[in-house]
């Protein structure tokens, strides 16, 4: 069982990136799949998560900027993030769990995690 972020990489303020969370092992579609972000000396936060029922749900700081996507066919999540801003530099990480919705952004609900992958948005 593995999963596998990447995507993440240097930007200037107001760029794009997608990341991308692969699952091996196991059927992504059966999960809830979050994305956490944890910058240097902070602690590790929710960005957004989506139900295997495909509901979404976004922190303040990602909504309206930020859209998270399923392929299960590519056993596959997104997290398309638009006008990037230098805050949101982190190592971000995705999940897979079964949370119940109204505590996505708990991580300890969480039962498997990718390994990170780095963003950086330069000002």
């Amino acid at each position: 069982v593995q999963l596998q972020a990447s995507g993440g990489g240097l930007v200037q303020t107001g760029g794009s990136l997608r990341l991308s969370c692969a699952a091996s092992g196991f059927r992504l579609g059966d999960y809830g799949i979050g994305w956490f972000r944890q910058a240097p000396g902070r602690e590790r936060e929710g960005v957004s998560y989506i139900r295997s029922g495909h509901g979404t749900y976004y922190a303040d700081s990602a909504k309206g900027r930020f859209t998270i996507s399923r392929d299960n066919a590519k056993n596959t999540v997104y997290l398309q993030m638009n006008s990037l801003k230098p805050e949101d530099t982190a190592v971000y990480y995705c999940a897979a769990g079964r949370p119940i919705a109204s505590a996505w952004f708990t991580s300890s609900l969480y039962y498997y995690w990718g390994q990170g992958t780095l963003v950086t948005v330069s000002s």
